[in-house]
């Protein structure tokens, strides 16, 4: 079961934290993945922290996020700097056991997913 927070309302150019904590097995092998879907849209990859070895990042947000995780306490962490009005979207974590680098931005590679926490960003 994942659990995100750390959604809310922030001013263009602000900085947000997210964190997904993982209850049940430990998911230090897992892939763990941020995905996110504005209004009207679909769902879209954001980063991915692969078996917590690689992080791998969407083009739109290299450079202003970070994906990082605390195995210890089975969370990982999605640090949103200068964001953007385009930014705004409902943010899910998910986790999956891909062993295939490339797949980390589908989906279909997750299995398990958080509930959403909302960010919005100003204008």
């Amino acid at each position: 079961q994942l659990q995100a927070s750390g959604g809310g309302l922030v001013q263009a150019g602000g900085s947000l934290r997210l964190s997904c904590v993982a209850s049940g097995r430990p998911f230090s092998t897992y892939t763990v993945g941020w995905f996110r879907q504005a209004l009207g849209k679909e769902r879209d990859f954001v980063a991915a922290s692969f078996r917590g070895q690689y992080a791998v990042y969407a083009e739109s947000v290299k450079g202003r996020f970070t994906i990082s995780r605390d195995n210890s306490k089975n969370t990982v962490y999605l640090q949103m700097n200068n964001l953007r009005p385009e930014d705004t979207a409902v943010y899910y974590c998910a986790a999956g056991s891909t062993l295939i680098r490339s797949t980390v931005a589908s989906q279909s590679a997750y299995g398990a997913w958080g509930q959403g926490t909302l960010v919005t960003v100003s204008s």
